[in-house]
């Protein structure tokens, strides 16, 4: 109610009042942006968590490729070293 006796005080330009009523209605945009992100949040959508899935399946087998390149190229380097050692 205070807030009202503030906006339709006489001492308020129009463009001040009209100021003030652009940023209450920002500031309820804001509250109801927040409520959505806030469901959003809490509850994801199947898509991004089929996203997510899939991208976990495949790192796994980046990262398991990645391992079996590693483990081959160490088993040649002791193959060829054994090799050098008999020569």
């Amino acid at each position: 109610m205070n807030e009202q006796k503030m906006l339709s005080a006489p001492e308020l330009s129009p463009l001040e009042q009209e100021v003030l009523e652009e940023y209450e209605r920002l500031a309820g945009n804001m509250k109801q942006l927040a409520g959505v992100l806030d469901g959003l949040a809490s509850n994801p959508s199947t898509e991004i968590l089929d996203g997510l899935r899939e991208l976990e399946r495949k790192t796994s087998l980046a990262f398991t490729l990645l391992k079996a390149s590693v483990y081959s190229i160490v088993l040649q380097q002791e193959i060829d070293w054994g090799a050098g050692e008999e020569e």
